[in-house]
């Protein structure tokens, strides 16, 4: 089975950019594995008022605004997902958490279980709990019977960008600038979820 049947979702969420930043190096990761890949946002809940109190909240989403929207069907159609989030207190931001709370009925069906998980994430400093979002989020994961496919050490540049296992992670200034060069890893994982992802398919095919 060669890797350009592998469907591919990389969904995030993102108030100033960073995670949709991270989103757009682990698609150019998959699509150079070959998958077919799609781009998706999960819904903003934030009220206006506060989007436009902040000027680099407000750029980042008339920046995005042609961007889909993820769908139940988006899900339903991919082989694998890469999910992007920023860290709220060690958890996945809230947007995302309600995205997840829609997908009961995916879940009651079936159709969520063996799908290959990856994830990645941010946070505004050194240890502002990247890692315990990410596990939070894999958590969700195991109750689909989704497959978890962490880049662990399998390629030198998860060392380079700062060393975590669980997925790419990032840390940000006030300025939004990022303070690691995680360009590499989001792009090995892409490419490593979408590889998992199809050795997976093979054998189910098999």
């Amino acid at each position: 089975m060669a890797l350009s049947d592998v469907k591919l979702a990389v969904i995030y969420y993102s108030s100033t950019g960073t995670n949709y930043q991270l989103s757009q190096w682990a698609v150019e990761g998959a699509k150079q594995a070959g998958a077919e890949t799609k781009l998706l946002k999960v819904p903003e809940l934030a009220p206006e008022a506060a989007i436009n109190a902040n000027p680099a909240w407000k750029a980042h989403m008339d920046a995005t605004r042609d961007v889909p929207t993820v769908s139940t069907g988006d899900l339903e159609w991919a082989d694998a997902y890469i999910f992007s989030v920023p860290t709220r207190f060690g958890n996945m931001a809230s947007q995302m958490k309600q995205f997840f709370d829609t997908l009961g009925g995916l879940w009651f069906n079936g159709k969520l279980a063996n799908k290959v998980v990856s994830a990645m994430s941010s946070a505004s400093n050194y240890h502002g709990g990247q890692e315990a979002t990410i596990l939070s989020l894999y958590t969700s994961i195991h109750h689909w019977g989704g497959i978890i496919a962490a880049p662990g050490y399998t390629d030198p540049v998860i060392f380079a960008s700062g060393g975590n296992p669980y997925g790419t992670s990032v840390t940000v200034d006030q300025s939004g600038k990022m303070l690691e060069d995680v360009r590499p890893a989001a792009i090995h994982q892409g490419k490593r979820t979408a590889t998992v992802a199809g050795w997976m398919k093979k054998g189910m095919q098999g």
